[in-house]
């Protein structure tokens, strides 16, 4: 469950809550804690796939032309 609207403080980048729960995601996930990879790698593997998406889905709507119309 996404927790990017629950008592976060601002950092003031786009999409900083996804970033935020994207990189708990990562740091919680098996991959990092029992097989000690970094959380580059893990993503690489496919570990937290949605909140991935959405995080690419919400930069992209920062720069695409199409959604601004």
């Amino acid at each position: 469950m996404p927790k990017y609207y629950e008592d976060k403080e601002e950092d003031g980048r786009a999409c900083g809550g996804v970033r935020e729960d994207l990189r708990q995601c990562l740091l919680e996930s098996p991959c990092v804690l029992q097989e000690n990879k970094s959380p580059k790698q893990c993503l690489r593997e496919g570990h937290c796939r949605s909140l991935q998406v959405t995080f690419f889905a919400c930069k992209r709507s920062m720069v695409s032309v199409v959604c601004r119309l």
